[in-house]
């Protein structure tokens, strides 16, 4: 699973990127290292605004029918193999966006409870900047009636270096080709031709 990630990616460096423009420069992050469970507002880009880069949504998915917020702390992955199954994604496979980050951080076990750890961080050897297969959707407060809009990373069977990597779960994110990005962002393409490990050029280094 993925819930470390970092964007040191400059406001202007991401508008070149993606072509895009920048919703509010003022709620913008820029961080070497983001914890998923303090629920971040990563920079993303959403299939209805493709040339919109947007602050405005945090990490940690929140279907219409939570009853609380506290529900997001369970769905900052979704499994790609079982995306089509789970109440809190299956509706919504259809609100796809682009999660952008510079790199990701996974730990690798040494025992078998995980009692010694080392830190690694992934990076593309392709793309300074690269994105991660994300869903969205908006919820509704139920007692404030505040709307919060938050997404979730797709991930997928490790590939061999992540399997090395990630040696306990054997996961790793959808990290898209920049070449792929268009189709993860457009609806007719299915959701499954994306169920594969990323291939690409990657590299993780040991990270303190």
């Amino acid at each position: 699973m993925c819930y470390y990630t970092q964007q040191n990616a400059s406001i202007e460096n991401l508008k070149r990127r993606f072509n895009a423009e920048l919703d509010n420069e003022e709620t913008f992050l820029q961080s070497d290292f983001i914890n998923g469970f303090s629920h971040p507002n990563i920079p993303v880009i959403l299939d209805s605004s493709p040339h919109l880069i947007t602050t405005d949504y945090t990490w940690g998915l929140l279907p219409s029918w939570a009853k609380d917020i506290e529900f997001r702390k369970n769905t900052l992955n979704a499994r790609i193999e079982t995306i089509d199954e789970k109440a809190s994604f299956k509706n919504i496979t259809h609100n796809r966006c682009l999660i952008i980050a510079s790199a990701y951080y996974e730990w690798h076990w040494n025992d078998e409870k995980g009692k010694s750890k080392d830190r690694y961080q992934i990076n593309s050897q392709d793309d300074e900047i690269f994105t991660f297969a994300g869903l969205y959707s908006s919820w509704t407060d139920p007692l404030t009636d505040e709307i919060k809009n938050t997404y979730t990373m797709v991930t997928t069977k490790a590939n061999r270096l992540m399997d090395f990597v990630h040696n306990h779960k054997h996961r790793m994110p959808i990290m898209l080709k920049k070449q792929d990005e268009t189709a993860w962002l457009d609806q007719s393409v299915t959701i499954n031709e994306f169920a594969y490990p990323y291939e690409g050029n990657l590299i993780a280094l040991p990270s303190n």
